[in-house]
């Protein structure tokens, strides 16, 4: 199949709608490509469904890294996105270090929070594709929390002059999360690239869920507007809780499920095992 590029993700608004999923590792990786989805976020949600904490604002830019490089490694088809972690953009300069790691590890492009206009402008300028993010932006977790955005009137025109902003900067996309359906309808609508929603309804060009939520592998709070396709979680835990027994029982493993010697060398080795014994009397 094709390569898709943040171009191709550009040329798909008005045509189809545009699949996105969370992706950190081989296995997820594998089976989003092959599955079809168009982009693979390598998101900093890692923090909670990998490293198991609170929220993102431990991720570090190595570990995006790290997890960016076995995806891009993993897949040829998906443009694979890098998100940039907290605190690694604070400055214009880092914006672009940080983004250029991203890239040198396999990332076709890289994604950041905010209104952040002169740090989108000066990633792209240096070749870097950028995809935007506004809304609900959990890195600002301990200021805002994680609550809808754009609910009253005036916040949600903020949310609209943000998005025009982004575009003008020179993004390629923008990630729309937990904003109420008509402001993202009207935010697609306006502005000339795609919108990816994350909890912002039906209207936006496409769709992101995580890896984790929509396969019911994270044993977390699962947010409202997720739809578990799956329940993989259960059905790991009783596998798991089935495969112990089995250990404990002895029904596990079976001879098929075990190496044997050929008959010749099994009678050698028998006599050798009982020469060993005979010289440790």
């Amino acid at each position: 199949m094709e390569k898709i590029t943040p171009k191709k993700i550009f040329s798909l608004k008005g045509k189809r709608k545009i699949t996105a999923i969370t992706a950190y590792d081989y296995s997820s990786a594998y089976y989003a490509e092959k599955a079809g989805v168009d982009i693979i976020l390598v998101g900093d949600s890692l923090g909670m469904v990998i490293k198991g904490e609170e929220s993102t604002l431990n991720v570090t830019l190595d570990e995006v890294e790290y997890h960016t490089r076995i995806v891009a490694r993993t897949v040829s088809t998906p443009l694979v996105v890098g998100d940039l972690p907290f605190l690694s953009y604070f400055r214009i300069e880092d914006a672009v270090k940080s983004a250029g790691r991203l890239g040198r590890a396999g990332a076709g492009a890289v994604k950041l929070e905010g209104s952040r206009p002169q740090h989108i402008k000066a990633i792209v300028e240096e070749g870097i594709p950028v995809m935007g993010h506004i809304g609900l932006t959990p890195q600002q977790y301990l200021r805002m929390g994680y609550r809808t955005q754009g609910k009253k009137a005036l916040s949600a025109i903020r949310l609209l002059e943000e998005a025009k902003q982004i575009e003008d900067a020179g993004a390629f996309s923008i990630v729309l999360e937990s904003i109420p359906m008509e402001v993202s309808k009207e935010i697609t609508d306006v502005i000339s690239i795609p919108t990816i929603g994350i909890g912002a309804g039906p209207y936006c060009d496409g769709q992101i869920l995580v890896f984790h939520d929509l396969l019911g592998i994270y044993p977390g709070r699962r947010p409202s507007f997720v739809r578990e396709y799956a329940n993989i979680g259960e059905v790991m835990e009783k596998s798991i809780k089935q495969y112990a027994e089995d250990v404990i029982s002895g029904e596990f493993p079976t001879r098929e499920e075990s190496f044997v010697m050929e008959d010749d060398e099994r009678e050698k080795f028998y006599m050798e095992v009982r020469k060993w014994k005979l010289s440790r009397k």
